[in-house]
C-alpha cells in the first residue's frame, strides 16, 4: 500500500506528518510524505521557528512524483493540517491527479479546524474550505466533535445528535466517518468515545479517559483509521485497531509523563496494542 501523505511537520515532537507517517510505515505502508508547513516544533509550546509552505510548492512536489511515473500506484491520499486555503487546492489537485490515474485511490481528509476550548485556530478561510470544498471530496473524514458540530451545522450534545451529524456530513460525500474526542451525555464520567459512521450504521468505542493534554493524538488515529479502513472495508473494524492503538500509545504516554507523545518508544501498539475495545453497534 502507497500513501501519499499532505500535512505539516515538525523536527521535533510527533504532529502532523511527525505524527502519522511513521504508524503506517511501521504497518508496513509505504508513505510518500509533504508538508504543508515545515516548524521547528509544535504550536502549542507558544514558540516556534520555520514556515508554512504555499500551494505552488505542494504542486511541484506531487508534480515531480509523478515524473517518476508512481502517481498510479498510489492508493490514497491523507490530508491535515492545510495552512492556507491555497495549499487545500493544491491537495484536491493532487487527490484528483492520482484518482485519474488509479480510480479506486481513496481520500482520507482529516478536517483539523479547532477543538473544544481552543475553538477554531486555523487561518481564516481554512474552515470554509475544509466544509466547503475537501470534506465534499473525500472518502473518509476523521473529525474530532467540536469539528463535527461545525461541518454539520449542529451543536451535539447526545449520541442522536452525533449519529444525525454524521448523517448530515456524509450527504456532503464522505461514506465513511469517524469522530474523535466524543463527550455526549450518555458518556459516563472518566471515560471519552469514538464513534465510526458508514452505510446508516453506527458504532461506538469508549476508552478510559486520560489524564493527559497531548499534541499529534489526533494525527496518529486519522492515518491509523485510514490504513486500516483502506484494507478491510469496514469501518467498525478500523475503529477497533485504531481506537487500540491510540489508547496504548496514550497510556504509555501518560505512565512516562512525556510532553511529547511517544510514538517511537510506543511503536509495537501500532502493531500489536495491549488494549482491545470492541465496538458497539449504536
Amino acid at each position: 500500500m502507497n500513501v501519499l501523505s499532505i500535512q505539516s511537520h515538525v523536527a521535533y515532537g510527533h504532529v502532523g506528518n511527525a505524527s502519522a507517517v511513521f504508524p503506517m510505515q511501521r504497518l508496513g505502508v509505504e508513505v510518500w510524505p509533504i508538508h504543508t508547513v515545515q516548524f521547528s516544533n509544535h504550536t502549542g509550546y507558544g514558540s516556534w521557528k520555520g514556515r508554512v509552505f504555499d500551494g505552488p510548492a505542494i504542486e511541484e512536489l506531487v508534480e515531480g512524483i509523478a515524473e517518476r511515473g508512481v502517481l498510479d500506484r498510489c492508493d490514497g491520499v491523507l490530508s491535515g493540517y492545510m495552512g492556507s486555503a491555497d495549499i487545500g487546492n493544491a491537495i484536491l489537485s493532487a487527490v484528483a491527479r492520482v484518482r485519474a490515474l488509479n480510480p479506486q485511490a481513496l481520500y482520507c481528509c482529516d478536517p483539523v479546524i479547532g477543538d473544544v476550548g481552543r475553538g477554531i485556530f486555523v487561518r481564516p478561510g481554512i474552515p470554509e474550505f475544509m466544509r466547503e470544498q475537501a470534506v465534499p471530496a473525500a472518502d473518509i473524514i476523521t473529525p474530532n466533535q467540536f469539528e463535527l458540530d461545525y461541518l454539520s451545522g449542529r451543536r451535539t450534545e447526545t449520541l442522536s445528535d452525533v449519529k444525525r451529524a454524521v448523517s448530515d456530513v456524509q450527504e456532503l460525500g464522505p461514506r465513511a466517518v469517524l469522530v474523535t474526542s466524543v463527550e455526549a451525555q450518555e458518556t459516563p464520567a472518566g471515560t471519552i468515545d469514538l464513534v465510526a459512521g458508514e452505510g446508516g450504521r453506527f458504532w461506538r468505542v469508549r476508552t478510559p479517559k486520560l489524564s493527559l493534554s497531548i499534541n499529534g493524538a489526533g494525527d496518529a488515529i486519522a492515518s491509523l483509521f485510514f490504513v486500516h479502513y483502506a484494507r478491510s472495508g469496514s469501518a467498525a473494524t478500523a475503529l477497533a485497531e485504531a481506537s487500540a492503538s491510540v489508547y496504548g500509545l496514550l497510556k504509555r504516554t501518560e505512565e512516562a509523563g512525556s510532553r511529547e507523545i511517544l510514538t517511537i518508544a510506543a511503536q509495537d501498539e501500532f502493531v500489536s496494542p495491549t488494549h482491545r475495545f470492541t465496538p458497539e453497534e449504536v
